[in-house]
């Protein structure tokens, strides 16, 4: 099961609109691709480190069942969905209210240095998706090579998005910035569509999930 909730949280958090949306202008900046392989390295290295740190603390083994420690990751899974289902819901019903206006920070990332990139690959991290899939790392025994290897398709599968552009950036510029281009204007016309859903769906699994696992 571990594998399943890891590629549930990987793709909500690979498809999230506002990260793709920043990487995009940085990458098509002047000396885009550097800067965007500074936010690749950066955003890979979070989800690494954490993954690290919570197999560090855990040894691997996972926490025995119906103690306090092992429903205590379970609420906080729970806690997660609910507060995304949460957010979720009310970005749909501010979004159909109002129209959405491109954030103006965004503009600025046209300029920003390697340094800088590298800080937003950080930033711009969904950190609730990200602890949570902490939490489901906590609750699973890894002990072998097939779970090693689910942890690592768990952090590329949350890269993926962003290593995919800069790879194509590097090897066909032309065609990637064209590209590129109107996929960035897509994403600014649907990125509040694309945060609720992805907010929701993922919410819903977490807390329909971590339910289950604590009435059972």
């Amino acid at each position: 099961m571990m594998l399943i909730d890891l590629f549930v949280i990987g793709a909500g958090i690979t498809l999230g609109p506002l990260h793709n949306t920043a990487f995009i202008l940085i990458l098509t900046a002047h000396r885009g691709v550097r800067r965007g392989l500074a936010f690749v390295l950066a955003w890979l290295a979070c989800l690494v480190l954490v993954v690290a740190v919570v197999l560090l603390c855990t040894g691997g083994t996972p926490l025995k069942p119906q103690t306090a420690p092992s429903i205590g990751a379970e609420a906080v899974k729970l806690a997660i969905g609910v507060a995304l289902i949460g957010f979720g819901e009310h970005k749909r019903r501010t979004a159909a209210d109002r129209p959405r206006k491109p954030a103006t920070w965004l503009a600025r990332l046209h300029d920003v240095s390697a340094w800088t990139a590298a800080g937003f690959g950080v930033l711009l991290q969904p950190w609730g998706l990200v602890a949570a899939g902490a939490a489901t790392v906590v609750t699973a025994k890894v002990s072998s090579v097939g779970e090693y290897l689910a942890l690592v398709g768990f952090c590329l599968l949350a890269t993926a998005s962003i290593l995919a552009m800069e790879l194509y950036t590097a090897f066909a510029p032309e065609a990637a910035g064209r590209k590129l281009d109107r996929l960035r204007t897509w994403l600014n016309d649907h990125t509040d569509q694309g945060v609720v859903a992805i907010s929701i769906l993922v919410g819903l699994w977490l807390v329909s999930k971590s339910i289950y696992e604590l009435v059972t």
